[in-house]
């Protein structure tokens, strides 16, 4: 059974900094391209960020390019995203993903999704 389970989210200031990690089971990470996805208040689910099986590629929205850093660890199977100079846009739930393949392209879909972590980011 694929199991992800996140965590490091909490409540922080406009500026400060966090790091969210995904703890992934049940099947071969390191052949899987991950995201981490997020879900604001009364919005859509938006995409993140997003790595390749090996690490080697990263992808990043517009909104958190130079804010925010995707990391794996195959050998802890592990997804990290450290966030910094967070701002309030950026208050929602964050899930990890797992692609069905291990390359990422844009839209990719994936097969399952962690229950999540929140982050909420208030003066």
């Amino acid at each position: 059974e694929v199991q992800l389970v996140e965590s490091g989210g909490g409540l922080v200031q406009p500026g400060d900094s966090l790091r969210l990690s995904c703890t992934a089971s049940g099947f071969t990470f390191s052949g899987s391209a991950m995201s981490w996805v997020r879900q604001a208040p009364g919005k859509d689910l938006e995409w993140v960020s997003a790595i390749t099986r090996g690490g080697g590629s990263t992808y990043y929205r517009d909104s958190v390019k130079g804010r925010f850093t995707i990391s794996r660890d195959n050998v802890k199977n592990t997804l990290y995203l450290q966030m910094n100079s967070l701002k309030a846009d950026d208050t929602a739930i964050y899930f990890c993903a797992k692609h069905y393949g291990g390359d990422y392209y844009a839209g990719a879909s994936y097969s399952h999704r962690g229950q999540g972590t929140q982050v909420t980011v208030s003066a």
